[in-house]
């Protein structure tokens, strides 16, 4: 490995985490009402959490600048970076910085917003797929944190093994000239994602066990 390379994967490195790090909800929901948006509804910092709280006009910009922050340092990586191993670890700091984000002293959200900003930089038909995997979802399971337990359980099999790596991506992404190829390894984050949803489904046994 050259120096341009380390040099440019920890720069990447840093970027993505440093962007996943940035927190609307909380930023918004304090200013417009006064709170931290994690001290109540889910606990997380969230674009649903901020629907609970301060409504769906201030939720929706919150889910467009999680998206925007996994989308643009993850495009930059992905036409700028020395290696194309560089990308997947530039998504998955995004996602780590969304769930544990150093300017929130490490409380962040569920890293699902973020991650689809991720794909959608590389491959937006795959990241439509899972839009659309998350809406049938919304309407089959009344619940967020069960949806969102639910795609990122589901919906990586679907995409990797249905979608992302099949010849009809391929021929999509062809004949559609601003699709990108999906690197190898974009999947990287997902782990991370995992773990907040487990935690989510902790906090979903004790609710029903109270109840």
């Amino acid at each position: 490995m050259t120096w341009t390379v380390f040099l440019g994967a920890a720069g990447f490195l840093l970027l993505g985490y440093l962007s996943g790090s940035l927190t609307p909800s909380v930023w918004i929901v304090r200013l417009v009402k006064g709170v931290d948006v994690r001290d109540g509804g889910s606990g997380h910092a969230t674009a649903t959490n901020t629907i609970r709280q301060a409504g769906f006009g201030w939720g929706s910009l919150v889910l467009a600048a999680d998206i925007g922050k996994g989308y643009f340092p993850t495009l930059l990586a992905h036409r700028f970076a020395p290696a194309d191993w560089i990308v997947p670890l530039t998504a998955m700091a995004v996602v780590i910085g969304h769930c544990w984000p150093v300017f929130a002293h490490f409380r962040g959200g569920m890293g699902l917003a973020s991650s689809g900003g991720c794909l959608l930089a590389v491959q937006p038909l795959a990241f439509l797929v899972g839009l659309g995997l998350l809406v049938t979802l919304v309407l089959l399971v009344r619940h967020s944190a069960r949806q969102r337990l639910h795609r990122f359980v589901d919906g990586p099999p679907l995409l990797a093994v249905g979608l992302a790596r099949s010849d009809f991506l391929d021929c999509a992404a062809s004949r559609c000239g601003h699709c990108l190829p999906l690197p190898d390894g974009l999947e990287s984050p997902l782990p991370r994602i995992v773990v907040r949803q487990g935690e989510n489904r902790k906090r979903l046994k004790r609710n029903c066990r109270a109840g």
